[in-house]
């Protein structure tokens, strides 16, 4: 039955002169998005409103589900198009809807109409009366309620005439891309992945770093990374994945710094690479997926010793969630299964018994001179034997 959707925005409504830059970038999402359904569609943009309409036949419940993806929509409206042929013609077109969209009638509703187009013969008054009483007529069981009706049918006259009533909740936020590029340091846990996707619902292009340990790390865990991004690719875009190998660089941190330091010095080292590659590729900040007093890597200390290797923002969305949160999130966005994959990352495998939770800045700097014979030319060797993947959904 339904042709066509209407696309309802939130935010991009209160951007004044500088909507019309956020209303293309969510069109050319909407555009990505489709371009994923079986069929033929067009995405056009009107009045504030923006339309997306089946050329072809389609897979309702698939496009539903990509529009579902595409930060920046708030609302996704499935609409049908009357023919302009006198208010006649689009009353029998009312009546035919509610009886298949609603099969039962035995329910309250209110006509909500806007004439955008006025050189329509009738009010929007008009129109709300006129069709109050076709359907009424039609469907006796039916009852007015203009306060909390179970049907809120909406009639919006403009170039053409469109016809709803539901309004499936989207994702929100921003369109991807509004808000510059930046580079998530991602795992194989459950953090990283959801901290990319709070990240790009705020409208920022996400590029991802993986730093890889073989044969520590098995290439599952490799894969189990580029399963997450791409996952994460879903509503984001493609994502270009740096995967660097660590292994050298791990080696001889554990052989030259104390133990209980471990984490922190990789940490660090991780962070410099990271921001390194962000900076080549026009990147605006860091992003990780680190929460306060998660575990000994993530105390306030511990993240005030990892941030003072960095001179770009680094961006922590889950720094005030716990682990249920983060979970609950991941679930919602289907990157959870995937993370609990038994194939261990580089940061499990070099973990200190009893790590520093305290670390002293002058303390880390010093061991950190230890490295000072080798470091530098594995961090080169690292960087230019990066191996670079573009994932996409």
């Amino acid at each position: 039955m339904f042709t066509a959707f209407l696309i309802k925005y939130a935010e991009i409504g209160v951007k004044g002169k500088n909507r019309y830059i956020f209303e293309e970038a969510l069109v050319q999402q909407i555009k990505y998005a489709v371009r994923r359904c079986d069929g033929e569609f067009k995405v056009s943009r009107t009045q504030g409103r923006i339309y997306v309409e089946a050329l072809t036949r389609f897979d309702f419940d698939e496009v539903v589900d990509n529009l579902k993806k595409v930060f920046g929509i708030s609302g996704i409206c499935p609409v049908v198009y009357a023919e302009d042929r006198g208010f006649e013609a689009l009353g029998e077109e009312l009546v035919r809807y509610i009886g298949e969209v609603y099969p039962e009638t035995e329910k309250s509703f209110k006509v909500n109409a806007r004439r955008a187009r006025k050189n329509y013969p009738l009010t929007s008054m008009e129109i709300n009366c006129k069709a109050g009483e076709l359907l009424l007529d039609a469907y006796p069981k039916m009852k007015v309620d203009v306060h909390r009706p179970d049907i809120l049918l909406h009639i919006e006259i403009r170039e053409k005439i469109y016809i709803y009533s539901e309004t499936i909740p989207g994702p929100g936020g921003m369109p991807v891309g509004t808000g510059g590029k930046a580079m998530l340091l991602l795992s194989g846990g459950i953090d990283s992945p959801v901290a990319g996707y709070m990240i790009a619902k705020r409208g920022v292009k996400i590029d991802a770093v993986y730093f890889h340990a073989p044969p520590y790390t098995s290439e599952r865990a490799k894969q189990k990374v580029v399963d997450l991004a791409r996952i994460v690719s879903r509503y984001t875009g493609p994502i270009y994945l740096h995967v660097i190998n660590f292994t050298d660089i791990q080696l001889y941190i554990y052989e030259k710094c104390p133990h209980e330091e471990l984490t922190i010095i990789m940490r660090r080292y991780m962070m410099r690479i990271a921001e390194h590659i962000a900076k080549e590729t026009e990147c605006l900040g860091l992003i990780t997926g680190e929460s306060i007093g998660q575990v000994a890597s993530q105390t306030m200390h511990s993240l005030a010793a990892t941030n003072e290797v960095c001179t770009m923002p680094v961006y922590r969305p889950l720094i005030g969630f716990d682990k249920m949160e983060i979970v609950a999130v991941s679930e919602k966005i289907d990157t959870y299964e995937t993370s609990i994959q038994p194939f261990e990352d580089c940061c499990t495998i070099f973990v200190a018994k009893h790590p520093v939770t305290k670390p002293n800045l002058n303390i880390i700097r010093r061991h950190e001179q230890n490295l000072q014979e080798k470091m530098d030319e594995l961090v080169e060797t690292a960087l230019k034997t990066e191996e670079l993947i573009i994932v996409s959904q």
